[in-house]
């Protein structure tokens, strides 16, 4: 095989040497990979120890350490970039891709890959346009997951009890609330002091309003029939706790009716959203929780005074209705005059035919007294005695009628004792009683008495009809012998 060179270029020094060697007044000594790597982390370290940048992030991604990693990029360039677990938690914003921001840090770089990245320290959003921007892509991935939607919102109690409000404790928003409640119906009200701007903000409203939905309906404090989520005004920075995911998820999925008081009139959050009432200010939130106690009492005077209306207006028209009927109907004298008239004619006529009825009967009492003398009545007592004595009753008379009597009932007494229903008995037969006494002849009646007296002979037996036979007990088989084997 033929080689690539000569043999004699191993003696000629001015060809590429094979192996290195030091050169006469040569001072470049060889550095190694990672020398060169330190050299360079330390100079870029030093050249640019503190830069912003401004990009939009791409790739972004939150280690399980914390740490979160992403790309700064502008439409020519890109960058890496890395932010440690401590920095990460104090963002006070969540780091999505699309998002324009500006980055605070050093550069540094990652002899790994032979990379240049920034270490950022800090971020915030570029300007209001971008914060906007982000704001409007969490609000359109929520409200792709229901949480915004009406089908969820639950209705406002009419009168609260006790009333939950989640804001400062320091601030004039829960003096307007309380003075508000108080002018219009005193309520009891529960107050969950948090942060409402600044680091921990979010995390601290959610937390009560968890809090407050978490709380037993029989505890030893009264939970709340309302929460009311309160805040004053403020530009978008200061408003940016409420727009927090975590916020947002929590007031969603609170139990409790809410009512978003967060800013002015034309400050909206996404509290607002997940909310089942936004208030446009907190007085209004505490207006909207209570009604007012002095139109609940003229209400109430006016439904009293509607409900007495309503029942004396039937009691009246039938007054009317009574009155008007009555006016048709003729005087009770007149009616009764004709009628009147009447019996004193007919009293009349009755005491007249009494009169004269008397007089008759005493005219024929005297005509039939005349007839009436003591001798003729004499002669008829005297007449009616001879007449019973001739007429005497002898004992031959009175036996003569018991015989014939006796030949009437002789046939009777003969087939009477042949219906007596017991006479069979003594021949076998049985007679069938109920529970009154009667005797039973057909078997349908028997069958619905509870109990039947069955008759016989010598005595009485009760049987149920209905009662289940007792099976009879199978005779035992006798026992093989061993004489039966042969």
């Amino acid at each position: 095989m033929a080689l690539p060179f000569d043999d004699d270029d191993y003696g000629d020094e001015r060809k590429a040497p094979l192996v290195a060697k030091a050169m006469p007044g040569d001072n470049a000594e060889p550095l190694s990979i990672s020398e060169l790597s330190a050299r360079l982390k330390r100079t870029v370290e030093d050249r640019f120890g503190f830069v912003r940048l401004r990009g939009e992030l791409s790739g972004v991604k939150r280690a399980a350490s914390g740490h979160l990693y992403c790309c700064l990029k502008d439409d020519k360039a890109v960058i890496d970039g890395v932010m440690w677990k401590g920095g990460a938690q104090r963002l006070a914003f969540r780091p999505e891709d699309g998002v324009e921001v500006i980055a605070t840090g050093k550069l540094t770089t990652y002899p790994g890959r032979s990379k240049y990245q920034i270490v950022v320290e800090s971020m915030e959003i570029a300007g209001e346009g971008a914060l906007l921007a982000l704001l409007e892509k969490l609000r359109t991935r929520l409200a792709a997951e229901g949480l915004f939607s009406e089908a969820n919102k639950k209705p406002l109690p009419f009168l609260p009890a006790t009333i939950g409000v989640v804001t400062s404790p320091t601030g004039a928003v829960i003096r307007d609330i309380l003075h508000r409640l108080a002018d219009r119906f005193p309520s009891r009200v529960l107050v969950w002091p948090v942060l409402v701007q600044g680091d921990g903000a979010a995390s601290q409203v959610a937390a009560a309003v968890r809090g407050f939905s978490a709380m037993p309906a029989d505890g030893a404090v009264p939970r709340p029939d309302l929460v009311i989520v309160a805040r004053g005004g403020g530009s978008i920075e200061d408003l940016w706790s409420f727009n927090e995911e975590i916020v947002v998820r929590a007031v969603a999925e609170c139990t409790i009716p809410t009512i978003s008081a967060v800013g002015h009139e034309t400050d909206t959050t996404l509290c607002d959203y997940a909310a089942d009432r936004r208030a446009p200010t907190p007085t209004a939130a505490a207006e909207m929780a209570v009604p007012v106690r002095a139109e609940l009492g003229s209400q109430l005077a006016e439904l009293a005074l509607r409900k007495r209306r309503c029942a004396l207006r039937p009691v009246a028209l039938g007054r009317e209705r009574l009155e008007a009927r009555a006016r048709h109907l003729p005087r009770p004298e007149a009616l009764l005059a004709v009628k009147a008239q009447r019996l004193d004619e007919a009293s009349e006529r009755l005491r007249r035919a009494l009169r004269e009825r008397a007089a008759g009967a005493g005219a024929r009492l005297d005509a039939q007294g005349a007839r009436l003398s003591l001798p003729l009545l004499r002669h008829r007592v005297e007449r009616a005695e001879e007449r019973l004595a001739r007429a005497g009753l002898t004992p031959a008379l009175l036996q003569r009628q018991f015989d014939i009597a006796c030949k009437h009932f002789a046939p009777v007494a003969r087939v009477l004792p042949q219906l007596n229903p017991d006479k069979p008995l003594a021949r076998g037969f049985a007679r069938v009683i109920d529970a009154s006494g009667h005797t039973l002849t057909d078997k349908t009646q028997a069958e619905r008495e509870p109990t039947l007296t069955l008759r016989f002979r010598d005595g009485d037996l009760t049987v149920v009809p209905n009662a289940t036979p007792r099976r009879a007990a199978r005779p035992k088989e006798p026992g093989v012998q061993q004489g039966d084997l042969f």
